[in-house]
C-alpha cells in the first residue's frame, strides 16, 4: 500500500479518472477510505447514509449495465454506491441519545435528540405534518430568524444527500491519499440501483464511486478550474 500523502497533495491529486489499469486496489485501502468516508460532518449526527460496496463478479457486472456501461465503471477495481436515506435517523437515535447522556451533555442539547429530531426528521403520511412544521417554523420567522425546513420527505431527502455527500468526499480524498484513483459517477439508472441493492423509495442514490489505479489516457486532459475570483465572494 502506498503511504499516505498530504492533505492538499491528495486534493490536488484527485481527479475524475475515466480508464482504470487491469490491476485491483487492495482491500484495506477501500476499508480505510470507508472509515474515513464515516467521519465526515453530517446534519445532527445522524449519519444517514449507506455504504455499499459492490464486490460480487455478477453484481459488479449488473452496476456497470446500470451505469451505462461508463469506461471508468468498466475498468474500475472495485465500484463504491453512496446512498442517502431520511429514514435512517431512527437507526441513529437510540445511540445518540445514551451518547448525550453518558457524556453529561447539557439539557438542551438532550431535548433535541429526544424530542425536536423525532419531530425534525418525521414528515408523515403523504407528508401530513408538513403544514404543521412549516407554521412551527413561519410564524416566529416573521420576527426573527428560523430554520426553514426540513418539513416534507423531498426536504429530508435533501439534508441526508448533503451529508453522504460530504462522506463521498472524504472516501474519495482517503483514495488519493493512498495513492489510487476515483471517479464520482452520476450517469445511472437510480431506480434500477436501488431495486439492484434493494432499497426503498426514500433512498437517494448520490453517486457511484469508482475506485482504482489511473491508466496513463484516464483523464482528458490537464484539470480545468474557473479562475477563483469568479466563484469566491467576500463580502
Amino acid at each position: 500500500m502506498a503511504s499516505s500523502m498530504d492533505f492538499f497533495d491528495a486534493v490536488r491529486a484527485r481527479r475524475s479518472i475515466r480508464r482504470f489499469l487491469p490491476e485491483p486496489v487492495p482491500p484495506e485501502v477501500i476499508e480505510k477510505a470507508l472509515d474515513a468516508a464515516i467521519l465526515a460532518p453530517n446534519s445532527s449526527n445522524t449519519q444517514t447514509w449507506d455504504f455499499h460496496w459492490v464486490r460480487t463478479p455478477e453484481r459488479k457486472a449488473r452496476l456497470v449495465e446500470l451505469c451505462l456501461g461508463q469506461s471508468a465503471a468498466r475498468t474500475a477495481s472495485d465500484l463504491m454506491v453512496i446512498v442517502a436515506d431520511p429514514r435512517t435517523w431512527r437507526r441513529s437515535l437510540p445511540e445518540l441519545q445514551a451518547w448525550v447522556r453518558s457524556v453529561g451533555a447539557p439539557r438542551p442539547v438532550q431535548v433535541y435528540y429526544d424530542k425536536l429530531i423525532p419531530f425534525t426528521y418525521r414528515w408523515g403520511f403523504l407528508n401530513s405534518l408538513a403544514p404543521i412544521k412549516w407554521l412551527i417554523s413561519f410564524l416566529p420567522g416573521l420576527f426573527r430568524p428560523m430554520p426553514r425546513g426540513p418539513h416534507t420527505r423531498r426536504d429530508g431527502q435533501e439534508v441526508a444527500i448533503k451529508s453522504a455527500a460530504l462522506a463521498a468526499e472524504n472516501f474519495v480524498l482517503a483514495i488519493s491519499a493512498q495513492g489510487y484513483d476515483t471517479c464520482m459517477m452520476e450517469g445511472f439508472d437510480a431506480w434500477r440501483v436501488r431495486r439492484m441493492l434493494g432499497l426503498g423509495s426514500a433512498a437517494s442514490v448520490v453517486m457511484v464511486i469508482a475506485v482504482g489505479r489511473s491508466a496513463p489516457d484516464g483523464t482528458w486532459g490537464p484539470q480545468l478550474r474557473l479562475d477563483r475570483e469568479k466563484v469566491i465572494h467576500r463580502s
